[in-house]
């Protein structure tokens, strides 16, 4: 990868490592009655499942999208792709508790490989 690539990423995932952060204080605040460590748990589990690897698909249009296009279409659609992938690989007999663990480092894999041959 390119080194501006590498540069904006390290920049980027400053922003998203502050928006967990506020993510957590967000939720702790709205369950209150839960202990710190569930709304970590909660807080870390949406990231890793739907933030993370939605953001990595959408550095392939990380020249026209700013960073906030690329968080919220990157979530939305990478929680349609892990909807739709879990579905068929519970078809295939993987057992869903696998799905939570798999899915995620598939797809951030699959987009450094493209990301890193369109580069």
């Amino acid at each position: 990868m390119k080194k501006e690539l590498l540069e904006k990423m390290n920049k980027e995932w400053k922003y998203m490592a502050l928006l967990i952060i506020i993510s957590l204080a967000l939720i702790k605040l709205l369950f209150y009655n839960e202990t710190l460590l569930v709304a970590v748990k909660f807080t870390l589990t949406l990231f890793w499942l739907f933030v993370i690897p939605g953001f990595m698909i959408m550095y392939l249009w990380e020249d026209s999208l700013g960073f906030a296009e690329r968080l919220i279409i990157g979530s939305l659609l990478n929680a349609a792709i892990v909807g739709i992938s879990s579905y068929y690989l519970g078809l295939f007999g993987l057992n869903i508790k696998y799905h939570g663990i798999i899915l995620p480092i598939a797809i951030i894999l699959i987009s450094l490989v493209i990301l890193n041959k369109k580069k």
